[in-house]
């Protein structure tokens, strides 16, 4: 296609335009899988947790294909050791059927205490720190069993706005039996 030379820069700062809204609207995934493969499915769902320091903790019993509780599901405060403010979330789900089993989220069933030397097992902790393993805005896919968990973090505000110590946290969660990056990918 042959463009006049007038139209050939306004194209092309739209193009630019045009990649730059792309590159900031694309939200990073980070995908692993759990120390647990089997093949469990479960009641698919989706919602948003509103965590705050007055409800700083989330409980959910998410229920298997067949109806039964499986898995409990938790959000957890995080903060300094002896002190009552919170710097980051935590994700975790216990097997109900298999009680050794207190966290699935686990890329291994005994994971290292410094989340540097083990980002994967990181997945689970919404950190907004410049300092975390996984970016908080990632979209967080972690596959359990037969099927998949997905954590994002949507909103969270620090109080003051400058120091470590957060006032809420949005979280989007989703239990589903199909891969979300590929029915995403998809065109759905």
């Amino acid at each position: 296609m042959n463009m006049p030379m007038k139209l050939r820069p306004l194209a092309l700062i739209v193009f630019c335009a045009a990649v730059r809204l792309a590159a900031q609207s694309t939200v990073p995934e980070v995908y692993a899988e759990s120390f647990r493969q089997g093949s469990t499915r479960v009641v698919e769902d989706s919602f948003e947790v509103k965590l705050t320091p007055q409800d700083p903790l989330y409980r959910e019993r998410i229920k298997d294909s067949r109806g039964a509780d499986r898995y409990a599901f938790s959000i957890i405060a995080k903060g300094p050791e002896g002190d009552a403010k919170i710097t980051s979330w935590q994700a975790t789900m216990a097997d109900l059927v298999h009680p050794i089993y207190d966290n699935v989220l686990l890329v291994s069933p005994n994971p290292s205490n410094d989340p540097k030397d083990d980002a994967k097992n990181a997945l689970c902790r919404l950190w907004p720190s410049t300092f975390a393993a996984v970016p908080v805005g990632a979209r967080r896919i972690m596959k359990v069993d037969n099927f998949y968990v997905v954590l994002q973090v949507k909103a969270y505000h620090f109080t003051p706005p400058e120091s470590p110590y957060l006032d809420s946290m949005t979280v989007q969660v989703q239990f589903r039996n199909t891969d979300p990056r590929q029915t995403e990918g998809s065109g759905k």
